[in-house]
């Protein structure tokens, strides 16, 4: 559920790496004489410094390309006024209904986004208009999704009223400045 996409770095990254292993695999293949005969003798030492190269490069290469942004973390202080870009978009919940009486052990959350839309996976090149919605209950982290609808479980919830916030966040999941919420108070039931 919280997994995302790897950024254009990160799968350069995997790329090269996953290039270094199968080289490298050749390359000692024909050194221990079980497979490619065809290849000369010499080639399975040069394959093998070849492997290292490319192990080397997954490491830096992305990282000279791609130069990343700072990240920000849950601990982090609040971002400065003007530090983070300000969204196009505005965000409703269109289910639940505020006030809604949910007697499920789930309730679909619906959302409606005007003026963005929702992007898969993370990046730190961010855009007005794209980003992921992140869901809470009751405070408390729920979902990262990358669609506007959502079904949330609710077998753990206590009887009583709950709320419900979502919040369009930028690519990078840190929110727009000003914050693009939306917030909807339901009750549950003992079924």
């Amino acid at each position: 559920m919280l997994a995302h996409a790897g950024a254009a770095d990160e799968s350069l990254s995997v790329v090269l790496l996953f290039g270094a292993l199968w080289v490298g695999w050749v390359g000692w293949s024909r050194i221990k004489g079980k497979a490619f005969p065809r290849l000369p003798a010499w080639a399975g030492p040069g394959l093998l410094a070849v492997a290292a190269l490319l192990g080397l490069a997954a490491a830096t290469v992305p990282r000279a390309l791609f130069p990343a942004a700072p990240t920000p973390t849950a601990s982090a202080s609040p971002p400065l006024e003007g530090a983070r870009p300000t969204s196009t978009a505005s965000l409703a919940v269109t289910a639940p209904a505020d006030g809604a009486v949910v007697d499920h052990d789930e309730v679909e959350v619906v959302l409606d986004l005007e003026g963005g839309h929702v992007v898969d996976g993370s990046s730190t090149r961010l855009t007005p208009d794209t980003g992921h919605v992140h869901l809470e209950l009751d405070g408390a982290l729920v979902s990262m999704t990358y669609g506007l609808v959502q079904v949330v479980d609710l077998r753990n919830v206590p009887p009583g009223a709950h709320t419900l916030r979502a919040e369009f966040v930028a690519a990078d999941h840190a929110p727009f400045d000003p914050r693009v919420t939306a917030v909807a108070r339901f009750e549950t039931e003992t079924a």
